[in-house]
């Protein structure tokens, strides 16, 4: 049985409640992602910043992206899955809730992130077909 913890990328890099736009989009260029998981300064997870947040969300309402927060971008609670959650609970997850990244969570700790693109690499190409296609929407 593939779990979670097969497929995902280990050791997510946070973005703290209190960093600023700028600061995620800088460690997202750095890190060569599109998302970065929100933690609080107790760690906890309190939600994603995605690249599209930060084009759709910030900039073309004209907000300063040296100024707003990224907890202020959080949106009730993150979807996620946990570390030992086989690959069919993934990606009904993942359709259900029409996310393409999944913090992959170990009692409370974060410990990585499953991609559209990890169930991809790691499942049978029609199970990861439909994958794609469900989260496909206009």
């Amino acid at each position: 049985m593939t779990t979670a913890r097969d497929i995902m990328t280990p050791d997510a890099t946070c973005a703290r409640a209190s960093d600023t736009v700028q600061d995620a989009a800088v460690t997202m260029a750095r890190l060569g992602v599109g998302a970065l998981p929100i933690c609080g300064e107790d760690n906890r997870l309190q939600g994603m910043i995605t690249d599209r947040d930060i084009v759709v969300k910030v900039l073309a309402e004209g907000k300063d992206t040296r100024a707003l927060h990224v907890g202020e971008l959080a949106q009730g609670e993150a979807v996620t899955i946990g570390a030992d959650d086989d690959a069919a609970e993934i990606l009904r997850t993942m359709s259900e809730h029409r996310v393409r990244r999944l913090p992959v969570i170990d009692g409370h700790d974060l410990v990585g992130i499953v991609a559209q693109a990890d169930v991809a690499r790691a499942l049978a190409n029609p199970t990861a077909g439909e994958l794609v296609e469900a989260l496909s929407y206009d």
